[in-house]
């Protein structure tokens, strides 16, 4: 079968490679859709993500497919089934296992970063670790409940309250996930700061209420300009250490920052530790999704989320490692590699 191979930073290869093995509680899946995710630019790039990748490994995180095959001990899905899958494998047995804190399991195993993933036609994943859903949903609108998954994670630690203003840097497609949760959350007043006029629009369609250009306004200047009082939660979605720093400089009283987006391990933001005192800034980070993929995939069969709008392109396997190489093409937006 084809396959995504990671060899090393910059060195992501096309190849034919074996069809994996069915264990006894396994599924394989032939895949019809993998989105890609600013994880995996980070490690074509050469740095971690929330692991290390070996060399050698599929990458492929964000992906749904057809069920083609069972193991002997897998019971309630059978072939034909239509599934997503959670990535994250938890041993189930380890202290912060048994502590309710499973995305910190000492023996994690992540699917599409630290063994074989969806950038191939066929993955194989333990049964624990798929979702099934019905033809109404599409296998791209369903890839795409990881990345969900990972957002209600973060939205969740915001403390969003009905009425709140909630600002989102970044209008990439997990910052227009992050603006439609806000909303669902309550959120009377959203901005969302994203220096491409296209983004922005389509903002304005799934439920933010103002908008600033990074290049030429000041989004404190602006939220002033419309009487705004306090922004009671700042969701940072670029993962630089000049906006993370902007998400401080701009947090209302007794606010939340979250620091969602994925900064390079090296990356250093300079803080004031008075200006947290003064304000009592609560600063949050979010690490994939612990216990989100039933809740992300519910959210999106609802149709109360788009997950589809801010899709910038359909590509092959063929096409991938071109544009990841290229970084021009790789920020126009998000892709998602099909098969049919």
């Amino acid at each position: 079968m084809k396959a995504l191979v990671f060899f090393g930073k910059r060195d992501l290869r096309l190849q034919d490679v074996q069809m994996p093995e069915i264990k006894d509680d396994y599924v394989l899946i032939k895949v019809h859709a993998c989105g890609v995710c600013g994880t995996d630019v980070h490690i074509f790039d050469g740095d971690e993500g929330a692991a290390a990748t070996p060399a050698g490994t599929v990458l492929g995180h964000e992906f749904s497919g057809e069920v083609v095959a069972v193991g002997k001990d897998v019971t309630g899905i059978r072939t034909g089934s239509r599934v997503c899958v959670d990535p994250n494998v938890l041993c189930g047995h380890c202290e912060n296992c048994l502590s309710a804190r499973g995305h910190f399991c000492e023996n994690i195993i992540g699917i599409g970063t630290t063994v074989n993933g969806g950038f191939a036609e066929y993955c194989c994943v333990p049964q624990s670790q798929v979702y099934s859903f019905s033809e109404e949903l599409s296998y791209e609108k369903a890839a795409m409940t990881e990345p969900v998954a990972c957002c209600l994670h973060g939205i969740d630690m915001c403390g969003i309250k009905a009425g709140d203003t909630v600002a989102v840097l970044g209008g990439g497609m997990i910052g227009l996930i992050m603006v439609q949760l806000a909303r669902l959350k309550g959120a009377a007043t959203i901005i969302l700061s994203e220096p491409v006029a296209e983004k922005r629009e389509l903002g304005a369609k799934l439920g933010a209420d103002i908008f600033v250009d990074p290049t030429k306004e000041d989004i404190a200047q602006v939220a002033e300009k419309h009487g705004i009082k306090r922004i009671s939660a700042v969701i940072e979605c670029v993962g630089k250490p000049a906006v993370i720093e902007q998400a401080i400089s701009i947090a209302g009283r007794k606010s939340v920052v979250m620091m969602y987006g994925l900064t390079k391990p090296s990356d250093i933001i300079t803080v004031k530790p008075f200006e947290f005192f003064k304000k009592e800034i609560i600063l949050k980070s979010s690490f994939i999704n612990p216990y989100t993929q039933r809740r992300a995939l519910d959210l999106i069969k609802s149709g109360r989320l788009d997950v589809s709008s801010m899709l910038y392109k359909k590509i092959t396997l063929e096409e991938l490692p071109g544009i990841l190489s290229d970084n021009v093409a790789r920020a126009m937006g998000k892709y998602i590699v099909t098969f049919d």
